[in-house]
Parts: C-alpha cells; structure tokens; sequence
C-alpha cells in the first residue's frame, strides 16, 4: 500500500504547529499526572476552571488571533505569535 500525502501540504510550519500543540498536550498530561486535580479556581470570567480549560481557551483565543490577523494584517504571522503567547500568558494568570 502507498500512502500519498502531498495532497495535506505538510511544510515546515505545519509541522512544527502540530509538534507544538501535542509537545502542549504531552506536558498539561504530565503536569497533570505529577500534580493531580490542578487546583480548579475563579478567576475573571466568574467561574471554575481547570489547568485543561485555561489551555482550551488560550488554544482557542490564539487561533482566533491567528485568523484575524490573516484577515486584516497579513500572512506574516510573528506579531500574531506574539500576540498570542501573551494572551495565553494572560489566560492562566487571571482566568
């Protein structure tokens, strides 16, 4: 059986994008393993979340960044990057 993938573009940044986001699951499960439950607090929007949920919303909210800035900037994408690891930042600090 052949496996043809060229048809899914797999360039250097999709790549890496998709290492990212498993290299950020490998680690939430590790932390979650050696420090079990994750202290569930409530934070700015007024209900519980959970180290899972924090990530969820900072995942969500940085591709959001990541489309709008195609829409209205460009495809240079570094600022966006920025962007958005500060928002995340920002997210498990204060959600």
């Amino acid at each position: 059986m052949n496996l043809d993938f060229s048809w899914m573009a797999w360039t250097w940044p999709t790549a890496a994008f998709f290492s990212v986001i498993a290299l950020l699951l490998l680690g939430m499960g590790v932390w979650e393993y050696a420090s079990p439950g994750g202290n569930p607090r409530i934070g700015v929007l007024r209900f519980e979340t959970t180290r899972g949920d924090r990530l969820f919303v900072s995942l969500l909210g940085s591709a959001f960044i990541h489309l709008a800035w195609l829409g209205l900037v460009g495809p240079s994408l570094w600022w966006a990057l920025a962007l958005s690891v500060v928002y995340a930042i920002g997210v498990f600090r204060y959600v």
